[in-house]
């Protein structure tokens, strides 16, 4: 199949970070220059980028923004400062491990380089480059591995995701929405079926939108459409990304993620996470302890001037994710291959012997 552009959601532009403004998608294709350790915060906060991967390499920019901005020559004072940008960013999402995970690197990076405040500095851009091209790598693997896994027959596959787990949810690539890619490539793809997802619609606007660029074949439906897609035979499988994995497998992902999975087992059809071992919270034991993030409310009564029902006298509720029980996942396809979620406590016992 032919390649597409690369969509590269978080990019190094010398001396500032350039990101696709996904809010402005499907419509407009336009970017912000980031310039400021604050200016990121905020971009990740308002959604400008967004997915948990994303995030996370958007948050280690961030933090040597924040870096670079620091005037003292002192090493002390230097990290006591860096501290606090850190502790800013870190409380821009709070559900997408990821993002702290990335954020803990480039603080370590901080405290254990020698030399001076430069040369912390000089490291601190050095690793955020690295992550951000180990994420694109990372994802082309989760991508390969599911090939291995992916049901044999139909000979080409319909396969539905939710919310939005592609190359602008990652540095590139994508995770669920890596897996499509390469089933595409490999001619092992019919169709995309891609919910909605309400409130913020980031199947239909972005997950849609990826595809049309490569050319893949897609169909938006509304979020309670699946139940029905799956009893009438359009579904093969359904593969969703995370944004936090709990160590015996249960996963954190956008809200209507649990739902799906319900009728996925229903329906005897497998449901996959694809996500990079970073995303599995290793200090949490169940998704019990995951913390939800609830967002402004006008994202459930109202999409762009557009109100949708009255605003006086009802109240909303509206988290942005929610928990899918680890036994209602058939697998986690990640950059070492498929892991049953039962066989992730192995992974703990192995973890420093694994480079997340």
């Amino acid at each position: 199949m032919a390649q597409a552009n690369p969509v590269y959601p978080v990019i190094w532009q010398t001396d500032h970070v350039l990101l696709i403004d996904q809010t402005r998608l499907p419509n407009e294709y336009d970017s912000v220059e980031v310039h400021r350790s604050e200016e990121m915060a905020i971009a990740i906060e308002t959604m400008i980028v967004r997915g948990a991967p994303a995030i996370g390499v958007a948050a280690a920019y961030g933090v040597y923004l924040g870096a670079r901005d620091i005037e003292t020559g002192d090493r002390a004072e230097f990290l006591t400062q860096l501290e606090q940008i850190a502790e800013r960013l870190r409380a821009t999402r709070p559900t997408a491990v990821n993002l702290f995970w990335a954020i803990d690197q480039m603080m370590k990076v901080a405290y254990y380089t020698e030399g001076s405040v430069d040369a912390i500095k000089t490291v601190l851009l050095e690793t955020a480059r690295t992550i951000n091209a180990d994420d694109i790598r990372t994802c082309q693997q989760i991508g390969d591995h599911s090939l291995s896994i992916l049901p044999s027959t139909p000979a080409k596959l319909r396969i539905l995701t939710h919310c939005n787990a592609g190359a602008l949810a990652t540095a590139g690539y994508g995770t669920a929405l890596g897996v499509v890619r390469s089933a595409w490539t490999a001619e092992r793809l019919e169709r995309v079926y891609a919910d909605e997802t309400r409130p913020r619609l980031q199947g239909a606007k972005l997950t849609a939108w990826e595809c049309v660029q490569e050319g893949i074949p897609v169909t938006v439906i509304t979020d309670n459409m699946a139940a029905h897609c799956m009893k009438i035979g359009m579904i093969d499988l359904v593969i969703v990304g995370a944004d936090r994995i709990a160590a015996n497998g249960d996963a954190a992902n956008k809200i209507g993620t649990y739902s799906l999975s319900l009728v996925a087992k229903a329906h005897n059809i497998p449901f996959y996470v694809a996500a990079p071992l970073s995303t599995i919270d290793f200090a949490i034991a169940d998704g019990a302890q995951i913390p939800i993030e609830e967002r402004n409310p006008n994202e459930v009564y109202q999409i762009g001037d557009t109100i949708l029902c009255p605003t006086t006298g009802v109240e909303f509720y509206n988290p942005a994710f929610d928990v899918t029980p680890a036994e209602l996942i058939t697998a986690i396809i990640t950059e070492h291959g498929a892991i049953a979620p039962s066989e992730l406590r192995d992974r703990l016992k192995a973890k420093s012997a694994i480079e997340i």
